[in-house]
């Protein structure tokens, strides 16, 4: 008998969530804990961290969970690195749903680095309007060029002073080409900031950016541990299937 634990928080592991629940399999929904109003789910939900990767191993064996699937954001590399250990010292069986990357077109004014310190040094030192699509758990380097005119984009509106004035949007996607083009001319945004994170929900911006000849300064994704991987739901209810079939 399958019981799954789903590391959620995307749009992905919402989908992969209804799928889940329309198959009659027993499964919990979990999120991080990072959104205050997080989308409803058709599983049992918990919110919340696990207390690093031995937390999470022991929630494993308390609620007997048989099977783990990482459907967290491609830049939640704490967790899915928590994932991979615990998983590892449980025996149980991990697989991630992982959106494919944005890859770079023809007309896209690209600048890639590596980290959040290394898109803070890319951008001018002459004032400009920046949108940081990048989250608010990642903000605070960019403090060090205050000389620039920031927009930020949230899920829930910040309950913290943040570290710079800036323009905050609240928001939640998937956004529009037509809704980006709007957003970025009526803030003259001149620099993007965005992290490499896949997907259809995000990729507007990009495009909005191609559209306009504006430079993205794209961060890449972190480097993870080696698991199972795939990109679609599809996939993940063969996987489960499979293991159905074997007795898991």
């Amino acid at each position: 008998m399958i019981r799954a634990l789903i590391l959620g928080g995307t749009a992905d592991a919402s989908l992969l969530a209804a799928a889940i629940a329309r198959a009659g399999i027993d499964a919990v929904y979990s999120y991080g804990g990072r959104t205050r109003a997080p989308a409803d789910q058709p599983l049992p939900t918990r919110i919340g961290g696990f207390g690093g990767a031995s937390g999470l191993a022991d929630t494993i064996r308390r609620e007997g969970f048989t099977h783990v699937i990482d459907a967290t954001h491609p830049f939640a590399a704490e967790m899915s690195r928590n994932a991979v250990e615990a998983c590892t010292q449980t025996g149980t069986p991990l697989i991630a749903l992982e959106r494919a990357p944005w890859e770079k077109t023809q007309g896209d004014n690209w600048i890639g680095v590596s980290d959040v310190d290394a898109a803070v040094a890319a951008l001018p030192e002459s004032p400009a309007n920046v949108f940081l699509a990048i989250g608010r758990q990642h903000i605070a380097p960019f403090a060090a060029k205050p000389q620039h005119a920031y927009t930020l984009r949230f899920v829930d509106p910040p309950v913290a002073p943040l570290p710079f004035a800036a323009d905050v949007i609240v928001s939640r996607g998937p956004f529009t080409l037509d809704g980006e083009l709007e957003m970025i001319r009526a803030r003259k945004i001149a620099w993007i900031v965005a992290r490499n994170s896949g997907g259809d929900g995000a990729r507007a911006k990009i495009d909005a950016a191609r559209t306009l000849g504006l430079p993205v300064i794209m961060i890449a994704r972190p480097e993870l541990p080696e698991r199972p991987r795939v990109e679609s739901v599809a996939e993940i209810m063969q996987w489960l299937d499979h293991s159905t079939r074997l007795g898991a």
